[in-house]
């Protein structure tokens, strides 16, 4: 049974950080491409980021890129999402997503459809 589990959200002014951890069990997380989604209130959720399972190559939401930096560390399991500049339209619930949530090796492909979910960590930015 895959367990996804996120933590690392809170409240935050407008421009400033905060860092997003995900652990993984129950799959071979070293060869599982690993993302961030996010969810606003009365808006679909999108993704944010991947990583794949090598940890050379992602992918950004265009509204994010040169703010946020996702990376991950195999030896534990987990995947990271460094915010910073935050601003309140990244206002959201954030969800962590394994396997098939990231499709590709090289050029990543986020889908809401697939993957292995956890139960997401509220970030609020405040202005």
């Amino acid at each position: 049974q895959v367990q996804v589990v996120e933590s690392g959200g809170g409240l935050v002014q407008a421009g400033g950080s905060l860092r997003l951890s995900c652990t993984a069990s129950g799959l071979v997380f070293g060869a599982s491409n690993m993302g961030w989604f996010r969810q606003a209130p009365g808006k679909e959720r999108e993704g944010v980021s991947c990583i794949n399972w090598r940890g050379d190559a992602t992918y950004y939401l265009d509204s994010v890129k040169g703010r946020f930096t996702i990376s991950r560390d195999n030896a534990y399991n987990t995947v990271y999402l460094q915010m910073n500049s935050l601003k309140p339209e990244d206002t959201a619930m954030y969800y962590c997503a394994a396997g098939p949530a990231c499709q590709g090796t090289i050029s990543l492909t986020p889908r809401i459809d697939r993957g292995y979910w956890g139960q997401g960590t509220q970030v609020t930015v405040s202005s």
